[in-house]
């Protein structure tokens, strides 16, 4: 399964691990999307800024 997750606010005046959390998934800027396979790796980081992004389940293509 996969993942779509979308930054929906800023990492200003965050924590440093939630600035480069958002940034090892790939964004950065608000209302910018990645799809990311589901992992538990994966998952721990999107626990790490869940209050940041929102996360939906895509099909597979």
């Amino acid at each position: 399964m996969m993942l779509k997750i979308t930054q929906l606010k800023s990492t200003i005046d965050r924590n440093i691990n939630q600035k480069l959390t958002i940034k090892a998934l790939g964004l950065g800027k608000i209302n910018k999307s990645v799809i990311k396979k589901d992992t538990p790796q994966i998952r721990g980081m999107i626990n790490v800024v869940k209050h940041l992004v929102k996360v939906e389940n895509v099909n597979e293509l």
